[in-house]
């Protein structure tokens, strides 16, 4: 078989499983035309279990509809969608601080305020991907303001809350690192913004400097503020599907540097976690593994979750679009038949969310008691845009 012919048969399936059941699944059951916003506590079935309304979903939804409409199509329908969870969130969605807060109740009433900064994060994130697809003004001040009041915080480790992974005194987390590194990059190109970009850097930097080594090559979710490696079950936590999203923003923030050595070096770090993180018995990618064995520190740690492996299929494509090694192939086809033969709920359309590691389902919340339009919706437009590009170029 030719290699264009695969491509083109993998983007077929991945548009399909995009735009005939994992958008529509969204747009039927999940948007509060009534209230603001977007419903994300439900069932796999479409069944509203709660109508609290997690700030951090709400802002990863305006990224996800502003996104099909910027990468994919630009359909009125999906921007209607994006500006109308947009329009919940900066009205309910900050404290006076001007700090974005965690969940609220259906009409917008503070439920549990600013206790994660990765709140801020996706705020960012969503303002930016919405601001590119209208240009509007507002957006993109609110973006600025939400910048500025991170940066302050981010300069005094401690003086912000991490929900649903608090931090100890002098701990950090790589997660901080890598969502800021991305969102500031977003932000900072599409505003040619050269202090916003210098930021973003900063932060890749600690990411690939702080939190990955190389020596052991593994990346450490925790260090202390030294930059040390914390002896400690904690400390030896490796979450690989973090390790692998994380890699794959860290190329698209060099590759626009043209900084080969880092994107050499995130590409080996993704060959790294899928190996470390793949489960020979049974399959999938473990959440969570110790760095030297044990017992794991994360919960579920044995768990198969969805979202390691949509972030695995992207990162794995990219790599082999940029490297054209085979390997990245060999564990792109393991990962998509253990993901669309485990996932996919046929009936419904999305996929379902936490399987254990042998496979089966279970509803216990593992971070937050969502579904959300992200993960997979994201991983599904990033495949379709390398796949076009696969498709036509072929091998070289």
């Amino acid at each position: 078989m030719q290699i264009d012919t695969r491509f083109i048969d993998l983007l077929a399936i991945y548009r399909s499983e995009l735009l005939d059941r994992t958008v529509p699944f969204w747009l039927k059951h999940a948007i509060d035309w009534q209230h603001g916003g977007i419903l994300t506590c439900i069932s796999d079935e479409g069944q509203i279990i709660s109508q609290d309304k997690y700030m951090w979903s709400q802002l990863r939804a305006i990224w996800t509809f502003s996104a099909l409409y910027n990468k994919i199509e630009p359909k009125p329908e999906w921007l209607d969608v994006a500006r109308h969870i947009f329009n919940f969130a900066k009205q309910y969605g900050r404290d006076e601080k001007g700090q974005w807060v965690f969940c609220v109740d259906k009409e917008g009433n503070i439920l549990q305020g600013a206790t994660s900064i990765y709140a801020d994060g996706f705020a960012i994130y969503g303002l930016t991907e919405l601001a590119k697809a209208t240009g509007d003004q507002e957006t993109i001040d609110l973006a600025l303001e939400t910048y500025e009041n991170v940066q302050s915080r981010l300069a005094h480790p401690g003086s912000y809350k991490t929900e649903p992974y608090p931090l100890p005194e002098g701990v950090k987390a790589h997660g901080i690192s890598m969502i800021f590194a991305q969102v500031f990059d977003e932000l900072g190109h599409f505003l040619d913004n050269p202090e916003i970009i210098n930021t973003s850097l900063h932060h890749a930097t600690e990411v690939m400097d702080v939190y990955l080594r190389p020596k052991q090559k593994l990346l450490y979710e925790f260090v202390r503020l030294d930059n040390s490696l914390l002896h400690s079950d904690r400390g030896r936590a490796v979450v690989p599907g973090h390790t692998i999203e994380s890699m794959w923003f860290m190329i698209h923030i060099f590759q626009q540097l043209d900084e080969q050595t880092r994107i050499r070096q995130a590409v080996e770090a993704i060959k790294w976690h899928i190996e470390f993180g793949w489960d020979e018995e049974y399959g999938g990618i473990l959440l969570s593994r110790g760095a030297e064995g044990g017992e794991p520190w994360w919960n579920f740690a044995d768990s198969k979750i969805w979202w390691p492996h949509t972030e695995a299929l992207y990162a794995l494509l990219l790599a082999y679009e940029i490297s054209r090694e085979q390997w990245c192939l060999d564990w792109f086809e393991r990962v998509h038949n253990y993901a669309f033969s485990h996932y996919p709920v046929a009936q419904y359309g999305e996929w379902t969310q936490k399987l254990d590691r042998y496979g089966n389902k279970f509803t216990e919340t593992v971070a937050l008691p969502v579904k959300d339009p992200f993960h997979l919706p994201r991983s599904l437009m990033y495949c379709i845009q390398v796949l076009e590009r696969l498709a036509t170029a072929g091998e070289e």
